[in-house]
């Protein structure tokens, strides 16, 4: 009769679960701007870029809103811009997911340690929003 054994997470299988995280986050953001490329490519592929007048990004590329806004819209600019957005944040879910580990473990050192790296990264990126 076979018994069913508490497993305990150990130090590999988190250390596995992260580098899933990280490998997920890359594949996922990398496709999805490929989509938004290739949709890029459909709305405004046959169009002639006009060199001689600059024009600035518009506000939607510059907040979260603003693309969602977008992507609510079917923009393929948008939907690369949330490739981006995903990339960014794989390495702070990242962090969260060390966290965790570190909480599980009870290193106490180590939670004080990457709380204060999660807060300082969470700051720099909200800090600056009006």
């Amino acid at each position: 009769m076979a018994t069913k054994e508490n497993k305990k997470m150990t130090d590999y299988d988190m250390e596995q679960l992260i580098g899933q995280v990280l490998r997920l986050g890359v594949l996922i953001s990398g496709t999805v701007a490929i989509i938004g490329g290739i949709w890029y490519l459909f709305q405004k592929g046959s169009g002639t870029p006009h060199y001689t007048t600059f024009n600035g990004e518009p506000a939607g590329y510059t907040s979260l809103t603003g693309i969602f806004k977008g992507l609510a819209t079917g923009s393929a600019s948008e939907i690369i811009q949330l490739g981006v957005v995903i990339l960014i944040a794989t390495p702070i879910v990242r962090i969260f997911f060390s966290l965790a580990s570190f909480v599980i473990e009870r290193d106490r050192l180590y939670v004080i340690i990457t709380s204060i790296v999660l807060l300082i990264i969470l700051f720099s990126m909200f800090s600056g929003l009006h």
